[in-house]
């Protein structure tokens, strides 16, 4: 009997392809050859870190369109945190001294 083979949900393939974009992006860093290399691996870990930190918190039985708009969302809160960190950090170190 030949097992069926369930077709993969979109979620479940972009959790591998950032697994493996941060793996090379860990590659191109190491690497001493060429600076142009090395920038373009930070660049991608940076990237792919932001995308994981956002993506590992949608089910890997998402479709397209809801993984898009968890992320969309995500990311969303992500950089409204990182702006509100840039911003109030030098009032909050104020209000210590």
């Amino acid at each position: 009997m030949i097992p069926k083979f369930r077709e993969k949900h979109f979620a479940e393939i972009l959790h591998a392809v950032l697994i493996i974009l941060m793996l090379l992006s860990f590659v191109l860093i190491t690497q001493q050859g060429s600076k142009a290399l090395y920038q373009v691996g930070f660049i991608l870990l940076i990237i792919s870190a932001f995308v994981q930190i956002v993506f590992g918190n949608v089910p890997p039985t998402a479709d397209f369109k809801q993984s898009m708009k968890l992320l969309g969302i995500g990311l969303a809160i992500v950089f409204t945190i990182f702006i509100l960190g840039i911003f109030l950090a030098p009032h909050l170190v104020n209000l210590g001294r």
